[in-house]
């Protein structure tokens, strides 16, 4: 195994002093353990052979703080693209930070990093629970969001110039990485600033963390695209609902909405390389046996078959070619070719998607994040981000978890259930 020497170990700014004014909670003790493999033969192994199991820290409220209540500031950024529960997690944090611990002064950057960049003087909002009361109700993000990084030695003189002593980032792998650097930027200064994350990434691709919030709604919510898309294909001769799913580099959403939505027979994702001729040829087949088919691609999914651009986005993410436009055009002009009727209906409801407010199951789990960063941060834990495995919730560094991107596993049970579910051919 290649992963028996991972450290989960988080940086902490130093001792715990300060009385937690939480009352009637249950703190949980520094060592307490998840461990990383649930497979039993996995842990024995590593035992056996004299190692430590990898294991996560957990998190939680602990009874002694880093940080005295009465004399702290914190700060909230969101930033990268727009997700479901964006304004739950700042609502959680504000609520957490306001009620358990008392704090009194809650700055809300505006649009993503560049709130913390002097030269865009964006002003920051205050935030208190009587701000955030109802903002779990709508999508989006009230402080706004930006793509993109900005000079962490400049924000690290925002954050001393307004006396603040704890940083929420709440964003994906990007975001993530600037946390990161910021606190870098912290130590090199000796400064006693803690920088907590929040895993915000719809693709649910953060590595060594089950699950972010907004995948949750945005499986659930690809459910209307997808029955309308084979409701359109059922209601024509050789019909063909197409539906496109975000997921850059990572298909979780895609395979995941393939099994919520037993009518899809193809589920493309950018893990899985499919030649255009196998697709059409399957394609063909398919429309002479039962006279329609539904598809659901990953928007990363197919991208050899684009032609390569080397254009970036702000966030320095290389742009993708339309795979939803491109498969629209190239099945209608091979059925056109082919002599056969077609109706072909595509639908993309990627911003739709993302800008909704969070579902239930992704609002408890919301709550749950934000509770858990305020959490840490107040008990001294930095450069972290706030994790979920195995039903429970840890700490997980950030450099560790932005490592690599965390990607369906092509010979595991998730894509094997998605083959089973769809019967499309495991090579195209």
């Amino acid at each position: 195994m290649t992963d028996v020497n991972l450290d989960f170990t988080t940086t902490r700014l130093g001792e715990c002093r300060v009385r937690s004014p939480m009352s009637g909670s249950e703190f949980i003790d520094d060592d307490a353990r998840v461990l990383y493999h649930c497979d039993f033969k996995h842990v024995a192994e590593i035992m056996a052979a004299g190692r430590k199991p990898p294991q996560f820290e957990c998190a939680g409220p602990r009874s002694k703080l880093y940080f005295d209540p009465s004399k702290l500031k914190c700060g909230i950024v969101t930033c990268g693209g727009l997700c479901p529960g964006l304004n739950n997690v700042i609502r959680a944090i504000v609520l957490s930070l306001s009620h358990h611990y008392g704090i009194r002064t809650i700055f809300g950057f505006r649009y993503g990093f560049e709130g913390l960049a002097a030269g865009y003087g964006h002003e920051p909002l205050e935030l208190d629970p009587e701000r955030v009361s109802d903002i779990h109700q709508e999508g989006g993000t009230i402080l706004g969001s930006s793509r993109g990084p900005q000079d962490p030695a400049d924000m690290v003189d925002t954050l001393e110039r307004m006396n603040v002593g704890l940083l929420f980032t709440i964003g994906g792998d990007g975001t993530l990485k600037g946390a990161s650097a910021i606190a870098e930027e912290i130590g090199r200064r000796g400064l006693k600033i803690g920088v907590v994350g929040v895993p915000k990434t719809i693709d649910n691709d953060i590595s060594y963390v089950q699950q972010s919030f907004g995948f949750q709604t945005a499986v659930s919510e690809s459910r209307r695209a997808i029955s309308s898309a084979h409701a359109e294909a059922q209601g024509a001769r050789n019909g063909i609902g197409l539906v496109k799913l975000m997921g850059r580099e990572s298909g979780f959403i895609a395979g995941y909405a393939t099994l919520a939505n037993s009518e899809v027979n193809y589920c493309l994702v950018p893990e899985v390389r499919f030649s255009l001729a196998g697709l059409l040829d399957s394609l063909k087949r398919r429309l002479e046996r039962r006279r329609h088919a539904v598809i659901v691609a990953g928007e990363g999914a197919g991208q050899d078959l684009l032609t390569a651009t080397n254009e970036k986005d702000a966030s320095g993410n290389v742009k993708f070619g339309d795979i939803g436009l491109f498969l629209k055009d190239r099945i209608t002009a091979f059925f056109r070719s082919e002599k056969l009727d077609l109706s072909l209906k595509y639908i993309d409801p990627s911003y739709m998607i993302r800008s909704m407010p969070a579902d239930p199951h992704d609002s408890a789990f919301c709550l749950l994040l934000g509770h858990n960063a305020a959490h840490a941060g107040m008990a001294g834990f930095t450069n972290m981000v706030v994790g979920y495995w195995k039903g429970e919730f840890t700490h997980v560094p950030i450099p560790l978890a932005t490592s690599h991107r965390k990607k369906i596993d092509t010979h595991g049970r998730l894509w094997s259930a998605v083959l089973e579910s769809t019967g499309q051919p495991r090579e195209m």
